[in-house]
């Protein structure tokens, strides 16, 4: 599979990544399948502190116990579970991440992540000292490269300012062109890569019953579905042409699916590897639809 750099960073990562939170609990059928993802060619392996409470992390470390080096680790920071476990707080701050990367590190029995991801952010958050604690992570050698996973243009915005984000991961997919309007670009201008979520649109552009999705309504989420199947000359599967999409923008780096089975992973990968869409695909998945905007955190 095709690897692209990520940011101006040294990483370089699949074109298609695993969303390791679809993960089950079994941490033997887990390895199987993340080594089987390997093989095939997948690299980046996204997880958080927050998943599972950080059971996640655990089975990704005894996975790739013995393969570290063949492998991208991502995982994020910010969610606090409460010590009750009834949920979690959010917690920027540079203490909490300095305190919290030291689990992740034990959790996933490595000595160094990747790429270190804030799970979050609002433009309220005291940024610099959040940056703070990841410049002093990357100079420590604890990480390799930092990032934000957020949807929210005034955050992303601060972050391309003040610090040296390698990476944003935000949702990305034919039913939620919101970061087409300004993120992308500005994030393309500075080098910063992209990784996107959400390309299945919830597996509505895989043929699962419409229903209403962000702003759109049930009616326009089928015209879209039936787009994908009509853009591609000759036809092919639906997540192909979903993963394609999100890949067609010059400032995606890698598309993060969830994979759960043996058969999600071979989508999966099958989408990853598949030819580039047109310029005339393009403009046909284009036209289905309205593009959305964001209408908050502007």
């Amino acid at each position: 599979m095709k690897l692209h750099p990520l940011g101006t960073s040294d990483l370089r990562v699949s074109a298609v990544s695993f969303g390791c939170m679809s993960l089950g609990d079994d941490h033997a059928a887990n390895a199987r399948l993340l080594h089987q993802a390997l093989d095939a060619g997948i690299n980046l392996f996204d997880t958080a502190d927050l998943y599972q409470k950080g059971e996640n992390e655990v089975s990704v470390g005894k996975a790739f116990r013995g393969r570290r080096a063949e492998v991208v680790l991502a995982t994020k920071v910010g969610n606090q579970w409460r010590p009750d476990g009834s949920g979690w707080n959010w917690n920027p701050t540079k203490a909490y991440i300095l305190q919290a990367v030291e689990g992740s590190l034990e959790r996933l029995q490595t000595d160094y992540i990747d790429l270190y991801q804030l799970h979050g952010g609002t433009i309220d958050d005291p940024m610099d000292e959040t940056i703070e604690a990841f410049e002093l992570l990357r100079q420590q050698g604890k990480i390799r490269a930092y990032g934000i996973s957020s949807i929210r243009p005034n955050v992303i915005r601060e972050y391309v300012r003040r610090s040296r984000i390698a990476s944003v991961m935000l949702q990305y997919s034919l039913l939620d062109r919101r970061p087409e309007e300004a993120v992308l670009e500005l994030l393309q201008e500075h080098h910063i890569g992209v990784l996107t979520r959400g390309s299945y649109a919830q597996g509505l552009l895989l043929g699962k019953p419409a229903t209403p999705y962000l702003n759109y309504a049930a009616e326009e989420v089928t015209r879209a579905a039936q787009a994908g199947q009509q853009a591609a000359q000759p036809p092919r599967p639906a997540a192909e042409t979903a993963v394609q999409f999100a890949l067609a923008h010059p400032a995606v780096a890698s598309a993060v699916l969830g994979i759960r089975t043996a058969e999600q992973l071979r989508e999966a990968v099958a989408a990853g590897q598949a030819p580039l869409l047109t310029d005339a695909e393009l403009a046909h998945l284009r036209s289905a639809v309205p593009a959305n905007r964001y209408e908050q955190h502007r």
